[in-house]
């Protein structure tokens, strides 16, 4: 992995003057700034048991879907159709260091962006001075999500870019992906067909994979391990696919 730092770096530095990131960075804030303005209209309007917090990590699937594919979509894709990223690989460099160094070039924007989101509950802090709305469980609970959900995200844009050639199709089959993941497995687990009694084991393990049920407990507090363990193994497993991906591409060409 020695040259792992210097894909790493290179990537950080394309991503810094690539315009869709900062159309990704202003689109996310502005998002997520008008949904935190919505929920404490909701709490000014009348008193609520639930923390803002908690709220506020309900709506992270909304900029995942638009931000992940900005993040990612360009990584092998624009390389690929430009003819650098065999000139790339024929150099000292391993497919593995080049899919990993983009991906965590891709991750550390995604983690900065969600960071900077703190800054919307310390104004609320500073302004309401009312400990009960900077509740530090949820914030914590929620972050650590965030962190720990945005490795597999993440890594299923790095492969959907690595697949194709186009940008704009590494774009759409990163929403796809991520609308499936997302919302396909819940969906799954609100069908009646699943309430019979042969189908409680398949019901349940599909619940257990619904991301916004791992939402709700990362900021209840409870930080279940099986759920680190799949999305862990899920963008170990993604990683792997795209590395296979990129050196099946190259044969090819």
């Amino acid at each position: 992995m020695r040259h792992y730092f210097t894909i790493f770096s290179q990537e950080v530095r394309a991503l810094l003057y690539s315009p869709s990131t900062y159309i990704a960075s202003v689109f996310f804030l502005a998002v997520m700034g008008f949904v935190f303005a919505s929920i404490l209209d909701e709490y000014n309007r009348a008193a609520q048991e639930t923390p803002p917090a908690v709220v506020f990590f309900q709506y992270f699937w909304f900029p995942v879907f638009f931000m992940v594919p900005l993040l990612t979509m360009k990584s092998f894709a624009e390389e690929r159709r430009q003819g650098t990223l065999e000139t790339l690989l024929t150099a000292p460099v391993s497919t593995a260091e080049v899919v990993l160094g983009k991906f965590s070039a891709a991750y550390l924007f995604y983690l900065l962006l969600w960071g900077s989101t703190i800054g919307f509950h310390y104004i609320l802090h500073l302004y309401a001075r009312d400990e009960r709305l900077l509740d530090s469980g949820p914030l914590v609970g929620g972050y650590l999500f965030i962190a720990v959900s945005g490795l597999l995200f993440v890594s299923i844009g790095v492969l959907s870019s690595a697949l194709t050639r186009s940008q704009a199709v590494a774009g759409i089959l990163c929403f796809t992906l991520l609308l499936g993941l997302i919302g396909g497995i819940n969906y799954l687990g609100d069908l009646s067909a699943l309430n019979t009694g042969a189908m409680q084991p398949a019901k349940a393990a599909v619940e257990s994979l619904s991301i916004p049920r791992h939402v709700e407990d990362f900021t209840h507090g409870v930080v279940d391990t099986r759920q680190v363990f799949f999305y862990l193994t899920g963008s170990t497993l993604a990683l792997i696919f795209s590395i296979l991906g990129v050196e099946a591409k190259i044969l090819h060409s």
